[in-house]
């Protein structure tokens, strides 16, 4: 008795063919990367026995043979160079052609590159999209839970891409129709579009603070005492903004989450969507925490410089002159309290450091992605929370003497070691209030107690607001 057996249900199915035009960095890392997805790759090239080295597993033909073995044809050429897709249109009739050009500046031209695309090429389906990706991305695998755009008439050849997209981990947003790939060529050229706000808010406080303790420190020794002391811009009064810059930053990070806490209170759900201008805030935090950071090595860098300036070398020089002068033998004394602060405000200083720079490790995405969620929220939330009490409280052992001696007032001004605490006590302030349980519970209570004595007219609207 013979067995018969169907050895094609046992084999899989051949991978799918991609083809692409262009063989420089774009498309040879893009080969890679399809290999590496469990695609085969061809490549269209008018030299194909003379084009470089490309990705091992690849195959090399011309353009006319690799259009007619693939249905999906990634552009990796260049608009200048769209003419021979003119003379392949018979060879790219019901192709999907992925635009992956760019253009050098906004404007360049009257219409967008994938447009001019799809009127050289009528019969063929043109998607835009996979523009914002780099041949270093490609090849270094740092695409996962990385946005792209697409943008096409054809609703079918769009879900090709998006699903071979999917594949490589990036997640697809859709743009509609051809007619927004003027926006999706754009995107490219914007620069850093997502640090605007972050770099605003750091130039324009920058430029306060440095200011202001320009007429507190330098003018008003020159007016007052007419002593020149301009020297000091350069490293005592930079010395000054940094850590001012480094703290008001850092709080910003965690300031937007408890003022978002307190809202779901007032609201008395967390599912309703926070305003325009809180939810911007909100996804600048990293932004405003690697600036904060930035901000904190070059106070440490200024301060490691101070012991060798000519002034602090000078001083030091001049007082035992003085002493060998006046022939003063009498030892110097020694000040526990001041020894105690001193070394307080170092340590506090070098535990907020260190965490500074671990919350700047962790926020990486090569470092973040192998921590768990729970992982990345305790280092990020509760030792970011941490960070910013061991700042602040650096910089209250660094002012306390300060509040009440009136001559540190200068016209009626606080030091701004005074100002830069604001922001950050408000900050540890509110989370401390929404995070000890003694504290919150009675908010809840006022304000179901507040929901149920309000007239039904108003309660109805509540209702309506929340859903």
């Amino acid at each position: 008795m013979t067995v018969e057996i169907d050895i094609s249900k046992n084999m899989s199915p051949e991978p799918e063919l991609m083809c692409i035009f262009g063989t420089g960095d774009l498309g040879r890392s893009l080969g890679l990367r399809l290999l590496q997805c469990g695609y085969r790759v061809v490549y269209g090239s008018r030299t194909p026995h003379s084009c470089g080295p490309l990705p091992q597993g690849a195959q090399v033909m011309t353009h006319e043979e690799s259009a007619r073995s693939a249905k999906l044809i990634f552009i990796c050429v260049h608009r200048e160079h769209y003419e021979f897709l003119e003379k392949m249109a018979p060879q790219l009739e019901r192709k999907v052609l992925v635009d992956l050009s760019n253009n050098l500046k906004k404007d360049m031209y009257m219409e967008a590159n994938a447009v001019y695309l799809q009127r050289l090429v009528p019969k063929a389906a043109v998607v835009k999209g996979l523009n914002t990706l780099s041949a270093w991305a490609l090849q270094n695998g740092l695409l996962a839970g990385r946005q792209v755009y697409l943008c096409g008439n054809n609703e079918e050849a769009k879900r090709d891409v998006a699903e071979m997209a999917t594949k490589l981990g990036l997640t697809v947003v859709d743009k509609g129709s051809l007619s927004a790939a003027k926006e999706v060529e754009d995107f490219p050229l914007q620069l850093f579009p997502e640090w605007r706000m972050p770099l605003y808010v750091a130039v324009g406080l920058s430029a306060f603070f440095f200011l202001y303790l320009l007429i507190r420190d330098i003018i008003y020794a020159y007016v007052e005492n007419d002593e020149d002391i301009s020297y000091r811009i350069m490293i005592s009064l930079a010395n000054k903004v940094s850590p001012i810059m480094s703290l008001i930053m850092l709080a910003l990070c965690y300031l937007p989450g408890a003022i978002a806490g307190f809202l779901q209170l007032y609201r008395g759900t967390k599912y309703r969507r926070f305003p325009n201008w809180l939810d911007r805030w909100m996804l600048c935090r990293k932004q405003m925490g690697l600036l904060a950071l930035g901000f904190a090595f070059l106070h440490v860098i200024y301060t490691l410089l101070i012991p060798v300036r000519y002034p602090n070398r000078h001083k030091v020089i001049s007082s035992v002159v003085n002493e060998m002068k006046n022939n003063n033998t009498t030892p110097f004394y020694f000040d526990n309290t001041k020894a105690w602060g001193a070394d307080s405000l170092f340590a506090l200083g070098i535990l907020g450091f260190f965490l500074f720079v671990l919350l700047g490790l962790t926020s990486l995405p090569s470092v973040g992605g192998t921590l768990s969620w729970r992982e990345f929220s305790f280092v990020q939330s509760t030792l970011g929370h941490l960070t910013l009490f061991l700042c602040t409280a650096h910089c209250y052992i660094y002012a306390w003497n300060k509040f009440l001696r009136t001559s540190t007032y200068k016209w009626y001004t606080p030091p701004g070691s005074m100002l830069c605490l604001i922001v950050p006590s408000v900050t540890l302030v509110l989370k401390l209030i929404l995070v000890l349980p003694c504290v919150n519970r009675p908010l809840m209570r006022i304000r179901q107690g507040w929901e149920r004595n309000r007239p039904k007219d108003e309660m109805g609207e509540l209702k309506a607001t929340n859903m």
